[in-house]
């Protein structure tokens, strides 16, 4: 069953569109505030993202940046505006789709269809990719790549970056890390994980910018949007 997210602060019309969709077969959960909506969307696994431009706590914009930094989950905006450089702005930040108000929920429907129909064709791609901020990495090729720049790990190191990016805002433990990277039975101590979380702290982090890898102190390491 397809997972719908719906961030929209007019109840009644995000009632109206739940509803619909529900009949269609999808299952629908709803939030009325930018925040709120944001942490469900970075959360769990969608299908995908309605999302108001107009929304109390955090803008429907600024919502879209955050959801799209860390994952490529299909975003179709709803907005009453319906202005050229509205619709530009909306999809510059990262939706995939502009719905102006009012529209029929027909139109709604098979706009998430041909989402759905660009999305599978874009599976295989996707599932061999992981995007973090401005670093992807291409699991087949073993490239990684930040802001267009190649960065040459070691086949450790391109491990170690893999389970991060595979398990954001998820803080993993040294322990962990030792039994994803070195594997079960490693005889490793556990500095080992500092050390190589070092090394790609150096390759990786840019000069007075947070870096990639988050320590949490007592218990282990995070990549955190």
């Amino acid at each position: 069953m397809c997972r719908v997210l719906i961030i929209e602060d007019e109840k009644n019309l995000a009632r109206f569109i739940e509803l619909e969709l529900q009949y269609e077969g999808f299952r629908v959960t709803t939030s009325y505030d930018g925040r709120e909506g944001l942490e469900l969307a970075l959360k769990e696994d969608w299908d995908v993202i309605l999302l108001d431009l107009m929304l109390p706590g955090l803008s429907g914009m600024e919502v879209c940046r955050r959801i799209r930094s860390v994952k490529e989950t299909p975003i179709i905006m709803l907005t009453a505006r319906d202005s050229v450089m509205d619709k530009v702005s909306g999809l510059d930040s990262g939706a995939d789709d502009y719905m102006s108000k009012p529209f029929a929920i027909e139109e709604l429907l098979a706009r998430i269809r041909a989402l759905f129909r660009r999305m599978e064709g874009k599976k295989e791609v996707l599932q061999n990719t992981l995007k973090f901020r401005d670093v992807i990495v291409d699991l087949d090729a073993r490239t990684v790549m930040r802001d267009g720049e190649q960065i040459e790990l070691t086949k450790r190191e391109f491990d170690l970056l893999v389970v991060f990016m595979t398990n954001i805002n998820r803080v993993l433990t040294r322990e962990i890390l030792l039994d994803k990277v070195w594997e079960l039975g490693s005889y490793a101590e556990t500095n080992v994980v500092d050390v190589y979380v070092r090394y790609l702290r150096n390759k990786m982090d840019k000069q007075e910018e947070e870096s990639y890898i988050q320590t949490v102190r007592g218990t282990g390491y995070v990549m955190r949007t």
